[in-house]
């Protein structure tokens, strides 16, 4: 059983802001982050998929396949986008890191079986490094 991990990459604004909270304690809790203009990041994401090496092409995930299905569900959506407001997902939903794995788990699981017919591979986790210090983990088992 192998595990395949593919990295892509791009960059968006957000707004740490909860409508839920009052000005004040979106300050305090998000600090810079809830600066009223946004900013952004250059994510970096990991998707991570396992299964057996096929016996006849050796591979254990089509990166091709993989790569069309990242790009149309991931990349084209959020890449250079303010994700409070040029996207549907974030409508009323806090922007973070944990939000956006939660999103892009959920976009992939959702097309997954269309892109990849047949029992293997497996989605297994999302990482996103926002920053060189923050990175975030969430496995594909997680949500549903």
């Amino acid at each position: 059983m192998f595990r395949v991990t593919r990295r892509y990459a791009f960059a968006a604004s957000h707004r740490l802001h909860s409508p839920q909270l009052g000005d004040d304690e979106n300050r305090r809790i998000y600090g810079k982050c809830n600066n009223p203009y946004g900013h952004g990041h250059n994510y970096l994401i990991d998707v991570s998929a396992r299964g057996p090496a096929d016996d006849a092409t050796g591979l254990a995930v089509n990166l091709a396949a993989l790569d069309d299905l990242v790009r149309r569900e991931i990349l084209q959506p959020f890449g250079h986008s303010n994700l409070n407001t040029d996207t549907d997902a974030f409508q009323g939903v806090v922007p973070t890191s944990e939000n956006l794995a939660v999103e892009i788990c959920r976009r992939l699981k959702r097309h997954w079986s269309a892109a990849f017919p047949g029992a293997w591979p497996k989605l297994e986790k999302i990482r996103i490094a926002e920053t060189e210090r923050n990175i975030f983990e969430l496995g594909a088992d997680e949500i549903e």
